[in-house]
């Protein structure tokens, strides 16, 4: 559905007891300093993108006196305080723009946890409440795209590893995996943040509002590229006696495009790949004017891309690379988009090269588990305060709760250096201005930077130590171990 309004007014695009905060601050409160982080989690690393994508479409807008009305109207009615002078005072002195600085690590970054990713400030001590009360927002619009870029960043390093071990196509990374999640999200704009989001890492998405995204906030240019696809409706309809006729059909209906991907498991993933494509329509194939490619939708994915690029090499034969791995004729591939996570992508490349497959006989799509499998928590994200200037004097503020440690936040006005191949998040009266990573990107209602996709493509594929995506690679170096050994 297409979202009112209302949903865009930032007054209002927060917690309800976001209303109640300001008067809890000591007397005498002039700036409030905080940061965002992801505290560990799942992974080591974070690939932070999305950040300008928040800025454009919320902090460029002024809010209105309409905007302040409305805000006025839904707080009261659910019972919590709203303080129009507040809203009046930055519509009046700030033309409606936030009074904030924010400051961030360059967008396509990969970086371990633990180190400040945004810090931001108010600008003008009369709103020092400012800092936090966006915070829902704020922290909504980094988390997201930041843990999905990040899956996709480290598939992309198991992808990197398989091709590096087995195949003579290294070039084709950023093609092997492409973005089917439009339709296992919670809603268009997750689509388009989190689609956006793997196009840092690779060139394949059928999710459009991501494409979308990518260029609208980023100046992306051509960024993604797809095909054509089948699916089991246009399949089904022909009947099971005929699926051998959908997929002729398909071949010559798309032979002027060069791509046709065939659905094999409409009705028996097995027959149709040994009878109908090894045996009936392998001449067909063999002279299609492109790429065709056999894709199951179904089964254990391990298993099947493995059995499935077998049975297509015992029918249209192989060759043997100079790593001495098998690979199927240019013509045709295993094409598996189902079951694919950052848990089973490294598992079906040591499945493959357990029985000598390059790995670029098969190319992926991932759907939930790229956009959708992952919340707030698979990297514990958290916004917190620092630092508090109260009559003039600074102090450093932290919480440390005994229950969670993992929760304890850092103290002060923060840097963020990198120093003998490492990054360090340290005390910002540490570390001399020209040396700080963190840039700033906003203030007052201005766009201090604007980060280009290219530059995005280019943060995120600087070289990076083998700690960073050592977990996503372990199942393949230890099939190879275990292979050796026997």
């Amino acid at each position: 559905m297409a979202l009112p309004a209302s949903f865009g007014n930032i007054i209002i695009d927060t917690d309800n007891y976001k209303h109640c905060h300001y008067p809890l601050y000591p007397p005498g409160t002039e700036y409030v300093s905080s940061y965002i982080e992801s505290r560990g989690g799942e992974f080591p690393v974070t690939m932070f993108v999305g950040l300008q994508a928040f800025i454009r479409e919320r902090l460029l807008k002024p809010i209105t006196l309409e905007d302040i009305d409305e805000a006025e109207f839904v707080v009261r009615e659910q019972g919590m305080h709203f303080n129009r002078e507040n809203w009046m005072g930055i519509l009046n002195d700030h033309g409606g723009f936030l009074p904030v600085e924010i400051e961030a690590v360059p967008e396509g970054t990969v970086l371990p946890t633990r180190n400040v990713l945004v810090q931001l400030i108010n600008t003008d001590p009369k709103y020092y409440w400012a800092t936090s009360f966006f915070e829902t927002a704020l922290l909504r619009a980094v988390w997201y795209p930041t843990t999905v870029g990040t899956i996709s960043w480290l598939a992309k390093q198991a992808i990197r590893e398989a091709l590096e071990r087995t195949s003579d196509n290294a070039h084709l990374l950023r093609f092997m995996l492409h973005d089917y999640g439009a339709r296992g999200v919670s809603s268009q704009q997750s689509a388009a943040l989190g689609g956006l989001a793997h196009l840092v890492n690779f060139n394949q998405s059928d999710t459009v509002p991501g494409i979308l995204a990518a260029k609208k906030y980023y100046n992306a240019g051509n960024v993604s590229n797809s095909g054509p696809n089948s699916e089991h409706a246009g399949f089904c309809a022909w009947g099971r006696e005929q699926e051998a006729d959908a997929m002729r059909n398909m071949l010559r209906v798309m032979a002027p495009h060069g791509v046709a991907l065939l659905l094999t498991d409409t009705y028996d993933h097995e027959n149709a790949v040994k009878n109908i494509l090894g045996k009936e329509l392998r001449e067909e194939i063999m002279n299609f004017p492109g790429l065709v490619g056999a894709r199951p939708d179904s089964g254990d994915p391990v298993q099947v891309t493995a059995d499935t690029t077998e049975w297509l090499m015992d029918a249209f034969g192989y060759e043997v690379n100079s790593k001495g791995f098998k690979i199927l004729p240019p013509f045709i591939r295993c094409v598996q988009g189902d079951g694919i996570t950052r848990e089973s992508l490294p598992l079906i490349y040591a499945e493959l090269e357990r029985r000598g497959f390059a790995a670029d006989n098969a190319v992926f799509g991932m759907g939930g588990g790229l956009l959708q499998h992952c919340n707030r928590d698979t990297l514990n994200f958290g916004q917190k305060a620092s630092a508090v200037r109260v009559n003039g004097e600074w102090r450093d503020i932290a919480k440390a709760p005994t229950g969670a440690s993992f929760k304890a936040s850092k103290r002060g006005r923060l840097a963020l250096r990198y120093v003998d191949g490492e990054y360090q998040t340290v005390a910002r009266d540490s570390c001399p201005p020209e040396e700080n990573l963190l840039v700033p990107v906003y203030r007052d209602g201005k766009l201090l930077k604007k980060w280009d996709f290219t530059e995005l493509i280019a943060n995120s594929e600087r070289e990076v130590p083998e700690s960073y995506y050592l977990d996503a690679v372990r199942p393949l170096r230890e099939a190879n171990r275990a292979a050796v050994a026997v």
